[in-house]
């Protein structure tokens, strides 16, 4: 009689590596879908992006490779902008200035100036290097948006999904060093009107098991963020709870974070909890959510669909919340133009897998 053979460690491992392989097929599928149902919309965005005349490309900002930023600026040059700094996102190894065109060029619409800061990844560099790439990105605009028509007094900081967690972790280590001792800074979180991070996350403790799970393993996201000992370093939720942070705390602008329900690549509980914890220790946030909405829809499917989405005018009204002009503008402004038809949009949302 035959005996069934022992399942080894090895049929173990190797299971493991099938299973993986074929999510990893699965998921490179989906995204493959994903990218040719929104072609239409990248098309238009890539000849906007290359040939429009209100896009400053790749304006250097430091001396570090990557240091460059992009600048999409309003049709009207009356009087002075509001400015948005914008950190894309892009799982700290595929970030890019461009993926920040489409938003670039709806809020210029809008009468608003948006800086699209690159940055070094991994494994060109890592969280830290990326920390200070945005830290020298935001001082130049700070320091020199008024030469391209831009409000000095009107800077608002935001950021997506990677994008988000690397700014607010600038945002804080430079409150941190503006209560420190003689540490030279070259720009202040005072000049910062608001943060608005966008389906970011926050504590990377509670994500480092699900990314994993997502396909960004722990070996990686471990070697992007220096080391489990540096997790404490790159959680701005748990940072902020620290008594010794306190006083930067205080010196923190509004945050605001927006985040869709349906998000399976950072759960919207991320952007909750950073909000309350930030509430707790004494600063100002709120957290919005979008029911139904996934991790691409707030970014892409919603802007490329056209007409009126929410976060976009709930973007804009902050922004514009002390304009009464511009409010008034923006109430009568035309609906956005469709990229996309809405079947591929609809499709492109059930196959995402972000």
């Amino acid at each position: 009689m035959l005996l069934p053979r022992r399942f080894t460690f090895l049929d173990y491992v190797s299971s493991s590596l099938v299973i993986s392989g074929y999510r990893w097929i699965t998921r490179f599928l989906a995204l493959g879908c994903y990218a040719m149902l929104l072609m239409p919309g990248f098309i238009q965005v890539a000849f906007y992006y290359f040939f429009s005349r209100q896009v400053r490309r790749s304006i250097i900002y430091g001396e570090k490779p990557r240091n460059r930023l992009d600048l999409y600026l309003p049709k009207t040059s009356q009087g002075r902008k509001p400015v948005v700094a914008f950190i894309t996102g892009g799982a700290w190894i595929i970030g890019y200035k461009a993926w920040g065109s489409l938003l670039g060029q709806q809020l210029s619409e809008r009468d608003i100036i948006v800086a699209c800061i690159d940055y070094r990844n991994f494994p060109q560099g890592t969280i830290s290097d990326m920390v200070e790439d945005a830290s020298q990105g935001i001082s130049f605009i700070c320091n020199n948006i008024s030469e391209y028509g831009g409000d000095p007094n009107r800077i608002y900081l935001m950021g997506q999904s990677a994008g988000a967690h690397i700014a607010a972790c600038t945002l804080v280590n430079q409150a941190i060093k503006e209560t420190g001792e003689g540490d030279s800074v070259s720009w202040s979180v005072s000049q910062i009107k608001a943060y608005l991070g966008l389906s970011g996350g926050y504590n990377l403790f509670n994500l480092i098991e699900h990314f994993h799970t997502r396909g960004l393993y722990r070996s990686i996201f471990l070697s992007i963020m220096e080391g489990e000992d540096s997790l404490h370093q790159f959680s701005p939720e748990v940072l902020v709870q620290d008594s010794n942070v306190k006083p930067a705390v205080s010196l923190l602008p509004p945050v605001i974070l927006f985040h869709g329900t349906a998000d399976y690549s950072i759960p919207a509980d991320a952007s909750q909890n950073f909000a309350d914890t930030l509430r707790r220790v004494g600063g100002k946030a709120e957290s919005i959510l979008y029911d139904g909405k996934t991790h691409t829809d707030l970014f892409l499917q919603d802007p490329m669909r056209g007409g009126r989405d929410e976060m976009f005018e709930d973007v804009v009204a902050i922004i514009h919340g002390e304009d009464e002009a511009a409010l008034a503008k923006d109430a009568v402004a035309p609906p956005r133009r469709r990229l996309v038809p809405e079947f591929m949009l609809k499709l492109a949302h059930d196959v995402s897998p972000f």
